[in-house]
């Protein structure tokens, strides 16, 4: 998928997009952290707004923790990740390039730079309608943050004291602009699961996901 079949919008400049992407790591004077700094801001303003609109009844603690669910740094990697925005991001070429792409940390700065790039290039409504579109479905959900895949794995684990789940890369393919990953996951004596994707972040989630579905229905 391409960065406008993402974003849905055709930047007039895209030396902005451009930036909302680079990482410090590369050295030079454009890169994301004050594209990060705004879009926080914008992000901010379009989910309280739509979060004011959407529960009239609630509470402004209710709205605050609805706020906080929507916007902290773990759904913004998720989110990040989950619609191929990792793929595009530049880092510094080396043997740590993709772990440092896939850092949750990253990942969640480089949406919020995006963000700010889609407010200065296309106004309001080019940020409102990138958010109205990822942000849909969670804008429905009760406020808390929503357990991913790994994390509920090794809940599971924990539960029956057992080791921590491993995972493990199978096998690389494609190039460093275009990788795919398969990763294995697995707990010691309770079987292994595997799956593939272009981010090794998201192929550990599927492989987690898929472990976990086996694990729960044979108990079932």
């Amino acid at each position: 998928m391409s960065l406008k079949d993402i974003l849905h919008h055709q930047f007039s400049d895209p030396a902005l997009l451009e930036e909302a992407l680079t990482h410090p790591s590369l050295g030079g004077p454009r890169h994301y952290q004050r594209l990060e700094f705004l879009g926080d801001r914008v992000l901010g303003l379009i989910v309280s707004a739509k979060l004011y609109a959407l529960y009239p009844g609630d509470t402004e603690g209710r709205l605050n923790r609805r706020l906080s669910s929507l916007v902290r740094k773990e759904t913004l990697a998720e989110l990040c990740a989950e619609i191929g925005l990792d793929q595009f991001i530049k880092v510094q070429d080396g043997p740590n390039a993709d772990d440092l792409r896939g850092q949750p940390a990253v990942l969640a700065d480089v949406l919020e730079a995006v963000i700010g790039a889609l407010y200065l290039d296309g106004g309001l409504k080019a940020a409102k309608h990138f958010i109205g579109k990822y942000w849909r479905d969670r804008f429905k959900q009760e406020s808390g943050p929503r357990k991913d895949a790994k994390s509920a794995l090794q809940e599971w684990a924990q539960g029956r004291k057992l080791d921590p789940p491993l995972y493990q890369v199978l096998e690389r393919k494609g190039t460093d602009h275009a990788p795919k990953f398969v990763i294995e996951a697995s707990i010691p004596g309770y079987g292994a699961e595997s799956a593939a994707d272009s981010s090794k972040r998201r192929a550990e989630q599927a492989a987690a996901r898929c472990l976990l579905a086996k694990l729960t229905d044979e108990k079932k």
